[in-house]
This record gives C-alpha cells, structure tokens and sequence, in this order.
C-alpha cells in the first residue's frame, strides 16, 4: 500500500536506488545478514525520514529482514518522487510527495502509523510527537525507537525530563560513526553542492558566514574555507567559539558577522539565528542558507516585513526587496538546504552508509533488549562493529594491541 505522486517515475527511481546500494557497502552486508537471519519477522518498522534514494535503501534493508515497512518523509521539500516511487515499485509502503503542505505531511505520518509499528525510525521526532500527542492508544504497543538527527534528540530529551517520553529511544545521531562523519563530513559537502548547484555561484573569495560550530558547522566551516572563502563563524557557546577560533576562523556575533557575509549558512537545531534588525545590516546581494532541520531558523516573516517585493528569480531562490533598495536572497524557502534546495541530493551515499548502519543494527538492538524509557546513545559495539565493517569495505586494515599492551594498560600500578 502506497501514496505517490507518478508511478511512472519508478523505472529511473530504481537506477538511482541501485546506484547508491553500489556505494553503501556495509548496509549491503547487513541487508544480506538480515535475508539469512530475519530479525524483523513478524515486526512492523515505521520511519519518517527524508525520502531518497539512500533512506529507501535502509528501508530495502529492514524489509530484507522480514520486517513490513512503512515510510513517510521528515521534509515536506526533501522528498524525491521518482525515489518514492522505486521505493513502492520494490515493495516498501510509502507515503508522500514533494510539496506536501502541512495537512497532507502530518496526514502521511498518521498513514504509517495506521500500519501500527512496533519500532519507529524518526528525523526530527515529528512521528513521535505525532503519537504522544495524537496517537496515544499506539503507545503502548511500541518497542521502541531511532532518531536520526541532532534537533531531533534534543527535542526528545527535552520531553524525557519533562516525564513526558514513553518509550526508550536510541539517539543514532550521538553515535560515533553517525555524527563524526555524518554530521561533519555529509553536511559540509552537500549544503556547499546544494548552495553551488542552485545558485551558480563561486564560493572562492566569498565571505561565508557559519552560524553554530556544532558537528555540522564544523563540517560547513572546514568546506567553505577548502572552496576558498573568508570563513566568519558565530557562536553561543565560549568553548566552541574558541575551537573555531584555534580552527584558523574569525569570530565574532551575529550583528557584526552579518555586515560582512555575502552568504550565511545557519546550522543550529535552534530558532530565530537571523531575524529582526539583522536583515537591516546586510550588504545588498546577501545570500540566506539553513542547514539545519526545521525552517525556523531564518525568520522569514521579519524578512518579509522591511521588503517590498518577493519573486522566486531561479528555482528554490527567492529575492527579497528590502524598502531601502537591497536584494537578499534565501535559499529553499529556509528549509534544509543540502535535501530542499533543487539540486539538493542529501549527504553522499558513503556517509549515509554509516549512518544507516548504525539504525539497522539499533533497530534490531531494540527488538533484542528491554530497554528503559528514555533517550540513550546507540551501544558501543555498534560503532565499532560499523566503523570495522567501513574500513573492511574500503579495503583498510588497521593494527590491533598485542596482550603485553592491554595488560599494561589495565594494570595501574605499572609506570613508566
């Protein structure tokens, strides 16, 4: 059973889903552990994550072992119809569409739920918060649950202190392998594909600005200043801030960063990062990305407000007028840039692969283990055995401690 825009996509939605199952060969080696062993039989697996070749792949994955699958997607710009229509076209249940509006993209969530799961895998906790607050009488049946991205285990660690959180949660993103390569390596690469891809622009000579020096700005950063560009980061946090500046970065606040910035890049889980008189004080011809989860973090309607005219100029730019003459630019509507922006195709398939892994194998964790309510990180062997598998597919080999060096480093009265 499935919701998709043209089923006649499905042919070139299946070329590209072949296409990133060649590059993701650990989830490849799970896929075929799971056929053998069918850890999911008789389990139903809900997800709401973006909708593209590399989710649906991890959903081909969780089917493999015996699990029925519904997706839905996180994003209601992120989705690829012709993915989604491979993806139905292979068997998964699937519901959704690019340009959902807010009705049918909550109306999609409730569709895979109706299949009532046993574990979800959630980007950003909006299928989670759909069943606290919507769904109640589902509750009890979950096992359990993966989120995928940083906002997301924020917000379910916010309702866990608030006592408000039913059922354990496995944070994916606080993984080693998720947020070290995923976070840093996937968004720094394909926020700056998306950016160049829509607008034609060079990033060489640029002055970038990076709002937030988490894992993502770190990723943002390193790439803006590998293209070539005057990299400005700003940043709440004084620990962060001075890393960025140890980095080789300027530093300094939003206001005066902005006066500077031919493009800012927000990238951090919070709201309102550019908003009120900061549009005032930017130069004529700035450009506006969000890099991070929900489109709150450039305020469009204070934009709005000192503009005369709006008119989208080139697909996924809009042109905002200001009352004093400047043009500023904002990106894919301030949603996701790497996944919404019209030349957004998410993270690389080999960054994905980990990432991915780490929900296959903690999905199977769930089902394994009676887990205490609450928000935990995926276990240690987890990582490893993602990372091991990684380095084995990438032809890799690494040393291990010989017994005289794990003895010296478990006796304690050893010296030197």
């Amino acid at each position: 059973m499935s919701k998709v825009k043209d089923m006649s996509l499905a042919p070139e939605g299946v070329r590209k889903i072949e296409w990133v199952q060649k590059h993701m060969p650990v989830l490849e080696h799970i896929k075929a552990e799971y056929l053998e062993t069918q850890p999911f039989k008789g389990i139903t697996i809900g997800s709401c994550l973006h909708l593209e070749p590399k989710t649906i792949n991890l959903g081909l994955t969780l089917m493999a072992g015996g699990a029925e699958v519904a997706m839905t997607g996180c994003n209601p710009l992120s989705t690829h119809d012709d993915a989604v229509a491979g993806a139905a076209d292979l068997g998964l249940n699937v519901y959704g569409w690019r340009e959902q509006d807010d009705e049918e993209y909550y109306q999609t969530i409730n569709m895979v739920l109706d299949h009532k799961p046993d574990i979800i895998i959630d980007d950003g906790a909006d299928m989670i918060m759909v069943l606290h607050n919507e769904r109640k009488e589902l509750l009890s049946h979950i096992k359990g649950a993966c989120e995928e991205t940083t906002t997301g285990v924020h917000r379910l660690q916010a309702m866990h202190a608030d006592g408000a959180l039913k059922f354990p949660v496995i944070a994916v993103n606080d993984a080693y392998t998720k947020y070290l390569f995923d976070n840093r390596y996937g968004t720094g690469q394909s926020s700056f594909d998306a950016i160049m891809g829509t607008t034609n622009m060079v990033i060489a000579g640029k002055t970038v600005v990076v709002c937030g020096y988490g894992w993502c700005g770190r990723g943002l950063a390193l790439r803006a200043a590998g293209l070539g560009a005057d990299v400005i980061v700003t940043e709440v946090d004084p620990i962060r801030a001075l890393e960025a500046r140890m980095d080789g970065y300027r530093v300094m606040t939003i206001r005066e960063a902005v006066k500077q910035a031919d493009l800012i890049i927000t990238v951090t889980g919070n709201a309102d990062i550019i908003c009120g008189d900061d549009f005032k004080y930017m130069k004529d011809g700035c450009m506006l990305a969000n890099s991070g989860h929900f489109n709150v973090e450039i305020n469009r309607p204070d934009l709005e407000a000192i503009s005369t005219e709006v008119k989208e100029v080139r697909e996924s730019i809009e042109e905002f007028t200001t009352k004093d003459g400047r043009k500023i630019y904002l990106l894919a509507d301030g949603r996701l840039v790497n996944l919404s922006a019209a030349r957004g195709q998410g993270h690389p398939a080999e960054i994905m692969d980990m990432s991915f892994a780490v929900q296959a194998l903690s999905a199977k964790h769930i089902l394994e283990n009676d887990l205490p309510v609450g928000v935990t990180k995926a276990p240690d062997e987890i990582d490893y055995n993602v990372a091991s598998m990684k380095l084995n597919a990438m032809g890799i080999e690494i040393d291990s401690l010989t017994q005289k060096q794990k003895d010296y480093l478990a006796n304690w009265q050893e010296g030197t």
